[in-house]
């Protein structure tokens, strides 16, 4: 893989060590919105790298568990600034960046839908449309539509966003790092 790519992922959970077995550098930006958006502008100015690809685990109540999904859209789930008269999802007064970052597929193969992203951890509806749920994704995708640099995003979905979440997550981890393995490893190939 050439070196414009930077692979940012959440924990080293989410990639069970795999990536490094593999000699694959990957920067673990730690959990949540502003660790994301921090580690995301760090990289980018450490190695100008071109492209971002973020790898990681989401809950959905759409997509099966254990299904790879590649983010075509990024919403903020928890922007809630209703009280005031926007809507949820908008920060208000940024017009530089909109509410829905759209990404362009990369993966034509893999199913795509709406991340929302929030600083909790989703066990239930969220506030704004959308098909699958982080904890890191928008603000990623922020700091890389402000800075220029592409974003591919792929999600192993690892549980239903519901109330066995917690329990649901952490037993699927290692199948996710193995098929984000796989599915970086041919990337290289297309």
């Amino acid at each position: 893989m050439n070196h414009s790519l930077a692979i940012v992922m959440a924990i080293s959970d989410e990639s069970h060590g795999l990536f490094e077995h593999a000699g694959i550098e990957v920067h673990y930006s730690g959990i949540g919105k502003v660790n994301a958006a921090f580690k995301t502008f760090e990289v980018i100015q450490k190695t100008g790298c071109h492209t971002v690809l973020n790898l990681g685990s989401a809950g959905s109540s759409v997509f099966d568990a254990h299904t790879l999904v590649e983010v075509n859209q990024f919403v903020q789930r928890d922007m809630d600034v209703s009280p005031l008269g926007f809507a949820v999802g908008v920060t208000p007064l940024d017009k530089e960046i909109p509410a829905e970052i759209q990404l362009e597929p990369y993966f034509k193969h893999l199913p795509q839908g709406i991340c929302g992203t929030g600083d909790s951890f989703e066990t239930g509806q969220p506030k704004v449309a959308c098909d699958l749920v982080d904890m890191e994704g928008y603000a990623i995708a922020k700091v890389c539509k402000k800075l220029g640099v592409r974003l591919i995003s792929v999600k192993y979905i690892t549980d239903g966003a519901n109330d066995t979440a917690h329990l649901d997550w952490q037993d699927n981890l290692l199948l996710g790092a193995q098929k984000l393995l796989a599915l970086y490893q041919s990337m290289s190939h297309q």
